[in-house]
Parts: C-alpha cells; sequence; structure tokens
C-alpha cells in the first residue's frame, strides 16, 4: 500500500476543481491546468477533500499509480494556486543574465551570446545579473525550463563555474599536480 496515496488532498481556498472521465482540471489565481487520469484509479472528492485509491486495493500496481496520481493532483492544486520556482545563479567572471521581452539573454563565456526563447506560462525574472527566477503553474514545466537554461554551461568541478540551481553544492575536485 501506498502512504503517498492515503494522505487525503485539501482543496486550496479560491480554486475550483473539476474530475472529468479522462482528465482533472483546477483554475486558481496563477491559472489553469489540467492533467490526464490514469487507467484503474479512484478519485472522490467529499467536502473539499480529494482521496485518491485504486479501483481494485489488492493490486500493488495500483497502488502505485494511485500514489503518482495522488502527488500530480496535488502539484495541480498547489500550482495554481501559489505556482512553483526555481532559483538558478550564474558563477564565473562575465556570466551575467537579463530579460528582453520575452527571449532570456544569457552571457556564459562563449564567443556568442545564447538567447532562451521563454515558453507560455513561464515567467522568467532577473533580479541580479547573476540569478535568475523561474516560475510558473505547472511544476514540471517550470523544472524543464530551469534544466533546459542549467545545460548551456553546466558547473564544473575545478573552478565552480557555469550554471547551477541556488541550493545545488557543487562537488569541487583539486587541479592536477606537477
Amino acid at each position: 500500500m501506498s502512504r503517498i496515496a492515503k494522505n487525503p488532498i485539501t482543496i486550496p481556498a479560491g480554486v475550483e476543481f473539476k474530475i472529468e472521465e479522462d482528465k482533472a482540471w483546477a483554475k486558481g489565481a496563477k491559472g489553469e491546468l489540467t492533467i490526464p487520469r490514469l487507467p484503474g484509479i479512484t478519485v472522490e472528492i467529499d467536502d473539499g477533500v480529494i482521496t485518491v485509491k485504486p479501483s481494485d486495493p489488492q493490486d500493488r500496481n495500483g497502488w502505485a499509480m494511485a500514489g503518482t496520481q495522488r502527488a500530480l493532483l496535488d502539484n495541480l492544486l498547489n500550482g495554481v494556486a501559489s505556482g512553483f520556482q526555481k532559483k538558478l545563479q550564474l558563477v564565473g567572471v562575465g556570466y551575467r543574465a537579463q530579460m528582453k521581452g520575452k527571449v532570456l539573454n544569457l552571457a556564459l563565456g562563449f564567443s556568442h551570446p545564447v538567447e532562451y526563447p521563454v515558453p507560455d506560462g513561464i515567467s522568467i525574472e532577473t533580479p541580479s545579473q547573476t540569478e535568475i527566477v523561474v516560475s510558473g503553474a505547472d511544476k514540471q514545466q517550470v523544472g524543464q525550463v530551469a534544466a533546459e537554461i542549467r545545460r548551456y554551461r553546466p558547473p564544473e568541478p575545478y573552478k565552480g563555474k557555469g550554471v547551477r540551481y541556488a541550493d545545488e553544492q557543487v562537488v569541487r575536485k583539486e587541479a592536477k599536480k606537477k
């Protein structure tokens, strides 16, 4: 039995939520999202509390899928209510980031500037030249955009230069000895 699936989800205040045959839909302050419903899972709403169970309680795979469905529903509700954000830091001499309209301009030590077009549903802010804040309602999309920006110049282990998550610990290596 899945410990995650057993936890009920409370619908946050100000969020409209509907379950349909093949999808779940939520609308809140940060926008509107839908996710597909997994087969073999029963989702019940009772007095603002959502419970998720497999259709067959004896099926181990059913409990695993129920835990996945519960996590997806929780992310859906938290996303439309308060949103998600990832913070990135640029470490290196001359590394800079700045927003120009719907394009993120990055100077990462290449011979050319890197331009990243911001997808719909995501907002990117640059509080300083070496900080990037990616935010949006869809947790998966926020993480994907942050990973795509980081992929241009991942942190290297010798000097620690590159694009890293704000909470990331880069394991440093010792330089080669003569």
